[in-house]
């Protein structure tokens, strides 16, 4: 009778419903059977949930609370009961008695021969979380790369480096952890960490992770996800995301077991010093359904490969970072949850990964120390919960980073110099939004914002003893009111439209720092401003269904950065802000053995912001121009057999500045070397205009294999990365060729139950490279490169219980 009426309760949710129902459910499913739990889910999820067991519909479970997705409800569920999940075509599940590995049928063990396992089921659609919506994949018009946190942590977990490999679309460059600029789809200002906010969004759950400060270069451990999103997201993000945007996903606290994991790994460099990793999750229920917390620490030590010969030093380039993460969730009232999340790190760099060009390999000729430092706190308060069918969100937050970096500035021939660099940067925000969506992606959104930042850049110039004068700084603060909206609609069947708009007023100030005495007088006027602006952000899309499989899309979007103050010599001026407007069109496949994505984009940037070296040879910031950027990208996936994925990437870009500036010619004819001929000044010129640290074409062929070896698992990851010539940056000063080079890795990793022994081999083929031709910004008489980190080994152990 019991396997009877699951039977017949299972028919009646399938009938009930015609589509499945993909976002966050604030789930509160008391203890009691499977199959009360179930019948439940399916009802608040509106799909189909199958137990045709008797058993396993009549097992006893506890109480399941929190906001799940319905995919991780039922991995939720499965996992206590001994289940296993079954996905039924596109529109349902069932729940079948997992398997019990003791009555598996034995495999002779003197083939050797892996066996495959079974395919996987069709995973449900992928939500996008960083719509702010829950939309599905299936419903959003635009380009969206999900990668999963298992594969960001497989060889252990490292930081946005892991992501950039993953992706042609994401690039970085490379002065060392804690210090980078990411840039997405060509979309790339200059080089150095100074006034200009970043041109990608970097985001924690709801809360942006820094503001005009640099990649804080967080671990991507614990993540469920991180989700890139592609092209400017201003009209959901704001200022500083005119790029696209990088969202980390967390896994979500546990409230009704305690769970956790370790790993540890030992790594030996060619040509370099050993390090080692450590990292630890532990989830703790305080009060049963309620109370929960989670925390994430790590520490990681990555030795160094450089040479010192002037200082009498090897391996000078030792980092060591350490970090975490802790999580308070509580489970309020009926549908309301609230969670308070701390981020904290700190990266310590003995030295700085260049070298000479035209050295000796992994040798830099400096003659001062080049170390560096990294500090980064963020707490986070979010509520969330809904009134009916409407969800609310309100995330508030407060961020401090500060960043130390010291440059070798000897003039060829002369004493050696010291440059340091601080960089203090303090950040409230607030986020608090409102949305409904519905099954067939319609819907709408609406939300406000504010956020403060202020943002201290302070020079000291000496010599190597610790003698060192205060040249001039700069503070930049800037305060954002924001409101904005989105709808999307259904005007026929297979076409969903939508449209959005965001009004930003902003308060900008700023004022000189340590500006010379003597020179007060004069610079006044220069040296403090203060203004406001108001930016209206529109924003379009269309998605068109043209099969099950197949989305054709085509959105129009626009991003901006506000102006802020720079230094030129003792001199402090102000840069206007920059706006990017682009226009994409692409195409989605998605089957259970292939899938194909496809985007072509066209962007016009106007008064672009960039850094370059000014006639002391200090970095400084001003509008360089106008400038466009085409763009085009593929990314393929495949299943040839069982257990085996291959995955192909291209992305191609042509960035030029199309108009320059009054002040990038006048910078054209200052760095030429000698008067010259106009040939030599045109050909000086011409460097300007390419959009610096892009390349003009990136590839990635990967393979992921998982098989079943006897008692445990096999998963072997695999990859090589090809990434193009670009230019550092922008003037002749700058305009050394970087790129050109071939990245592989492969990790293998075999499990048995509970632990994992895992092997790392990174840059197989020992390739030296030219990553990012810069390493300090003055004119030392010396051609700078950072090689890739030579061959490494990695042994890993894990364990979860």
């Amino acid at each position: 009778m019991r396997r009877v009426a699951g039977g017949v309760v299972a028919v009646a949710l399938l009938a009930a419903a015609p589509a499945v129902r993909a976002d966050s459910l604030a789930l509160n499913l008391p203890a009691g059977t499977l199959g009360q739990q179930v019948t439940a889910l399916a009802r608040e999820a509106r799909s189909s949930i199958v137990v045709p067991d008797a058993g396993l519909w009549a097992r006893r479970m506890p109480a399941l609370r929190g906001r799940l997705s319905i995919e991780a409800a039922l991995a939720a569920l499965a996992r206590r009961a001994g289940a296993r999940v079954e996905r039924i075509g596109s529109v349902g599940w069932r729940l079948v008695p997992a398997p019990v590995a003791r009555v598996r049928p034995p495999r002779p063990r003197r083939s050797g021969r892996a066996v495959a396992p079974a395919p996987p089921p069709q995973p449900a659609d992928i939500i996008v979380t960083a719509s702010k919506r829950d939309t599905t994949r299936d419903h959003f018009a635009g380009q969206v790369a999900t990668v999963s946190g298992k594969e960001l942590e497989r060889g252990g977990a490292g930081g946005t480096n892991r992501l950039v490999q993953r992706l042609t679309s994401v690039t970085s460059t490379y002065l060392g952890a804690g210090r980078n600029k990411l840039f997405i789809r060509g979309i790339a200002d200059s080089s150095f960490t100074g006034p200009t906010q970043a041109t990608v969004g970097q985001y924690y759950g709801d809360l942006r992770l820094s503001y005009n400060a640099p990649d804080p270069d967080l671990r991507l451990a614990d993540l469920a996800s991180v989700e890139v999103l592609e092209g400017p997201q201003g009209t959901l993000y704001g200022a500083g995301s005119l790029g696209g945007l990088i969202r980390l996903v967390p896994n979500p606290v546990e409230l009704d077991r305690a769970t956790g994991s370790i790993v540890v790994g030992a790594v030996a460099t060619t040509h370099g010093r050993p390090g080692y990793d450590a990292q630890a999750v532990v989830n703790l229920p305080i009060v049963a359904d309620r109370v929960a917390v989670r925390l994430v620490g790590g520490h990681n030590v990555e030795g160094g490969y450089i040479d010192k010969p002037l200082l009498g030093r090897t391996d000078v380039n030792r980092t060591t970072i350490d970090g975490g993460r802790a999580t308070l969730h509580v489970d309020l009232a009926g549908d309301w949850s609230a969670e308070l999340i701390g981020i904290g790190q700190r990266i310590r760099g003995d030295d700085s990964q260049y070298a000479d060009r035209d050295g000796p390999p992994l040798t830099r000729s400096a003659p001062v120390t080049e170390g560096f430092s990294a500090d980064y706190a963020q707490g986070q308060l979010v509520v969330s919960g809904r009134i009916g069918e409407v969800k609310l969100r309100s995330t508030s937050g407060i961020t401090a980073h500060d960043l130390r970096e010291r440059y070798d500035a000897t003039a060829p021939g002369g004493p050696p110099r010291v440059f340091e660099q601080t960089n203090r940067t303090r950040m409230q925000a607030n986020e608090t939004r409102a949305w409904q969506t519905a099954e067939d992606g319609s819907g709408w959104l609406a939300g406000i914002s504010y956020i403060h930042n202020r943002s201290r850049l302070l020079r000291l110039l000496g010599d190597a003893n610790g003698r060192r004068q205060p040249t001039t700084g700069v503070i930049n603060g800037v305060t954002e009111w924001t409101a904005y909206g989105e709808g999307s609609f259904r005007p026929i069947g297979r076409l969903l439209v939508t449209a959005g708009l965001r009004a930003t007023h902003s308060r900008l100030d700023g004022r000189g720092a340590d500006v010379a005495v003597d020179r007060r007088p004069v610079f006044l006027a220069d040296a403090e401003a203060r203004r406001t602006q108001t930016i209206i952000l529109p924003a379009a899309a269309a998605l068109f269904d043209a099969s099950p499989r197949l989305k054709l899309f085509a959105r129009y979007q626009q991003g901006f950065r506000p102006g802020g103050l720079a230094i030129e010599g003792d001199t402090v001026r102000q840069f206007r802000n920059d706006r990017v407007a682009t226009i994409e069109a692409g195409a989605r496949y998605v089957a259970p053995a292939f899938d194909l994505r496809l985007t072509g984009a066209r962007a016009a940037w106007r008064n672009i912001q960039a850094d370059f070296i000014d006639g002391t040879g200090l970095p400084s910031t001003a509008n360089i121009g106008n400038g466009r950027l085409w763009t085009l990208e593929a990314a393929a996936g495949v299943r040839p057999i069982d257990g085996l994925r291959v995955e192909g990437a291209l992305s191609l870009n042509d960035g030029r500045i199309s108009e320059p500036s009054s002040e990038l010619v006048a910078l054209a004819v200052a760095t030429q070397a000698a008067p010259g001929p106009e040939s030599a000044r045109m050909m000086a010129l011409a460097r300007l205009e390419q959009i610096p640290n892009i390349a003009g074409v990136t590839t990635r062929l990967g393979a992921i294999y998982e098989a079943r070896v006897g008692e445990g698992d096999l998963t072997v990851d695999g990859w090589a990365r090809y990434i193009g010539p670009s230019r550092l940056g922008v003037g002749p000063v700058l305009g050394q060729r970087q790129g050109s080079y071939v990245d592989t890795e492969v990790t293998a990793r075999f499990a048995i139950g509970r632990f994992g022994l895992s092997a790392t081999v990174a840059n197989l083929l020992d390739t030296r490279g030219n990553r990012f031709a810069l390493g300090t910004p003055f004119t030392t008489g010396r051609d700078q490169v950072t090689p890739l980190r030579p061959r490494t080994f990695r042994i890993g152990i894990d364990a979860r219980f």
